[in-house]
C-alpha cells in the first residue's frame, strides 16, 4: 500500500514538474512577444520622425536631397562595414540564414542585438536622408535578435533554466516583429508559415505563434485596433472587376519579377563585366553614387521618392492621384539604388509603394477598368507578392493592413498570378536567395576565425 502511495506522489510530482516547465516556457515566450513588441514600436516612432524631419528639409530646399543623399549613402555605408556588417540591406534574408544555421556564433552574429542595435541607427539616419528603404524588415532582424538575447538569458538563470530551440525563437520574434510593425497579428503568423516556416520549429510550434500573436495584440492594445493604411471609404468588390486582376497581376508580375533580379544583380547588372571588381573594392564610393541617382530621381518626382512611400501609397488608395505619374517607376529605382549601396534598410513598405504607383498609371490609362482605390489596392499585393514570391504573405498583410476583407479573393487571385509571372523573369526567391549568401558568410567568417584561433594556440 505505502509502495502503491509514493510511485502515486512521484508521477504526480513529475506530472506538476512538466506542467510547470511547460507553463514557464509559455511565459517567457510572451515576455520575449512584449519585448518584442516594444522594440518594434520603438523603432517605428524613431522612423516616423525620422520621415517628418526629412519631409521638412526637402520641402524647405528642394535641392536639399543634392548633396545630403550621397554624402549620407557614403557615410552609413562606412559605419554598416565597420560597425554592422551584418545589418546591410533588409534583414529579413539574415533571420532566414540564421534559422538554418547549427546553433553556436556563426548563428548569433547574423541576428545579435548589437548588430541589430546599429540597424536600427543606421536606417533611421537612411531615412533621415531621404534612401528608399523600409523599416520593417529591419524590425525583423531586430525582433528575432531580443528574442533570441532574452531567451538565451533565460537559460543562463540556474533556477530557472529551461530548454529553447533558437531557430524557434528566431521565429518567433522575426514573425513578431513583423506582426507589431504592421500592427498586423495574422500576417506575421501567415508570414512565419510561408517565409520562415521551411523548418519545423516556425510551422508547428504553438509556442512560436502564440509569441506572434501576442507581440501583434501587444501592438494593437498600445496604438487601437487602427489599419497601418486608413480607407475613408470601403473597398468594394464587383464582378466586373475581375479584368483589373489580371492586368494589376500581369503588369506587378512581370516589373516585381525584373525588381527581384536587379536586387539580386546588385552592381553586376548596370556595369561593364571588366568593372565588377571595382564595386566590391570601393563599396563607399558606390554607395556614394547610387545616392546621387537617388537624389536625382527624387527631384524629378517632386521628393516623391523619398523615405518609406507611405504618404504616396495611403492617398492612391483613397482615390488621390500621386504627387507625379513617374512616382511608380521612380520609386521602383529609387528603391533598388538604395539597395544596392548595401546601407540597411528594407524593401516591404517601398514595395508596396511601387505596386501603388504602378496601379495609378493603370487607373489612368484604363480610367473604365474598375475602381482606381481597388486597382491600387491589388497592385500594391501583387508588387509585393512579385518581388518576394510569398503570395499569401502578400495578401494577407495587404487584406489586414486595409481591413479590406471583403476583396480578399480578388487579393489572393491576384498574387498568385503575379508570383507565377514574376518567377519566369527571376526563378529564385528573393529572400532566400541572399540569406543563402549570408549563411555562407557566416559560415566562412565562423570558420575562418575558429581556424586562426586553432593556429595561434598550436604549438611552434
Amino acid at each position: 500500500m505505502s509502495n502503491s502511495l509514493s510511485r502515486s506522489i512521484r508521477k504526480r510530482a513529475r506530472h506538476t514538474a512538466r506542467a510547470s516547465r511547460h507553463s514557464f516556457r509559455i511565459a517567457v515566450f510572451l515576455g520575449g512577444a512584449v519585448c518584442v513588441a516594444l522594440f518594434s514600436l520603438l523603432f517605428a516612432t524613431i522612423a516616423e520622425k525620422m520621415l517628418a524631419w526629412n519631409r521638412a528639409i526637402t520641402h524647405a530646399y528642394w535641392w536639399s536631397a543634392l548633396p545630403m543623399l550621397p554624402a549620407a549613402f557614403a557615410l552609413i555605408r562606412g559605419l554598416t562595414i565597420r560597425l554592422a556588417p551584418q545589418a546591410r540591406g533588409s534583414g529579413i534574408p539574415q533571420v532566414i540564414a540564421a534559422m538554418s544555421i547549427p546553433t553556436g556564433p556563426a548563428q548569433t552574429a547574423l541576428v545579435s542585438m548589437r548588430q541589430s542595435l546599429w540597424k536600427i541607427v543606421l536606417t533611421a539616419a537612411g531615412l533621415l536622408a531621404g534612401a528608399s528603404i523600409g523599416r520593417e524588415g529591419p524590425s525583423v532582424q531586430v525582433g528575432a535578435a531580443a528574442m533570441l538575447a532574452w531567451g538565451r538569458w533565460w537559460q543562463k538563470r540556474p533556477r530557472f533554466a529551461v530548454g529553447f530551440r533558437p531557430e524557434a525563437l528566431i521565429a518567433a520574434g522575426a514573425a513578431g516583429g513583423l506582426a507589431a510593425a504592421f500592427n498586423t497579428p495574422l500576417a506575421g503568423v501567415v508570414f512565419a508559415i510561408e517565409e520562415l516556416g521551411r523548418g519545423s520549429a516556425a510551422r508547428w510550434d504553438r509556442l512560436v505563434m502564440s509569441a506572434v500573436l501576442g507581440a501583434g495584440f501587444i501592438a494593437l492594445a498600445i496604438f487601437g485596433n487602427n489599419a497601418y493604411f486608413h480607407l475613408d471609404e470601403s473597398i468594394l468588390a464587383l464582378h466586373a472587376s475581375w479584368a483589373a486582376v489580371a492586368l494589376c497581376a500581369l503588369f506587378n508580375g512581370v516589373l516585381g519579377g525584373l525588381f527581384a533580379k536587379a536586387l539580386l544583380a546588385g552592381p553586376a547588372m548596370w556595369m561593364p563585366a571588366r568593372h565588377h571588381a571595382w564595386s566590391e573594392r570601393h563599396p563607399v564610393l558606390l554607395a556614394t553614387l547610387c545616392g546621387v541617382v537617388v537624389a536625382f530621381l527624387g527631384v524629378a518626382s517632386n521628393g516623391s521618392t523619398y523615405g518609406t512611400g507611405y504618404d504616396q501609397a495611403a492617398a492612391v488608395l483613397n482615390g488621390h492621384s500621386a504627387d507625379s505619374m513617374l512616382f511608380g517607376i521612380a520609386k521602383l529605382g529609387a528603391t533598388i539604388f538604395s539597395y544596392i549601396a548595401g546601407i540597411p534598410g528594407g524593401i516591404f513598405t517601398p514595395s508596396l509603394a511601387i505596386g501603388a504607383g504602378i496601379g495609378d498609371n493603370i487607373a489612368h490609362l484604363i480610367p473604365a477598368l474598375a475602381d482606381s482605390r481597388l486597382i491600387a489596392l491589388l497592385s500594391m499585393a501583387a508588387f509585393l507578392a512579385a518581388a518576394t514570391q510569398a503570395p499569401i504573405t502578400a495578401t494577407v498583410i495587404v487584406m489586414e493592413m486595409t481591413r479590406s476583407q471583403d476583396v480578399t479573393l480578388m487579393l489572393l487571385a491576384t498574387t498568385l498570378a503575379a508570383s507565377f509571372i514574376a518567377r519566369q523573369f527571376c526563378p529564385r526567391p528573393f529572400y532566400h536567395t541572399v540569406a543563402r549568401n549570408f549563411r555562407r558568410e557566416a559560415m566562412y567568417k565562423h570558420q575562418a576565425a575558429h581556424g586562426q584561433a586553432a593556429t595561434s594556440g598550436a604549438p611552434t
